[in-house]
């Protein structure tokens, strides 16, 4: 089955900007879609955003004026640029993505947001 491992975590302060990786072990482009979800300790993780076969990408409308989603399908790898990031963007962020096998997982990598 195809993996997926996040990367690109890590300690960054207000108003500055994180970009995380989503790589896949193969190719993107057989993904009905590939998404990005964040999760807090103790709540449900949050759907982000996507990206679709076709390149279209889309965030959700609390994070649309900040984060966008993007690809190299190249390299197999889906970004999630963040910008202007505030402490209530602190959060452990999953890679999800799936085809005819179902829905796999990151492992997730770790954002926190503080001064």
């Amino acid at each position: 089955q195809v993996q997926l491992v996040e990367s690109g975590g890590e300690l960054a302060q207000p108003g500055g900007s994180l970009r995380l990786s989503c790589v896949a072990s193969g190719s993107i482009s057989r993904f009905y879609s590939v998404n990005w979800y964040r999760q807090v300790p103790g709540n449900q993780r949050e759907l982000i955003g996507w990206i679709l076969p076709s390149g279209s990408s889309a965030c959700v409308e609390s994070v649309r004026d900040r984060f966008t989603i993007s690809r190299d399908v190249a390299k197999n790898t889906v970004f999630l640029q963040m910008n202007n990031l505030k402490p209530e963007d602190t959060a452990v962020y999953y890679c999800n993505a799936a085809d005819e096998g179902g829905p796999i997982w990151g492992r997730g990598t770790r954002v926190t947001v503080s001064s």
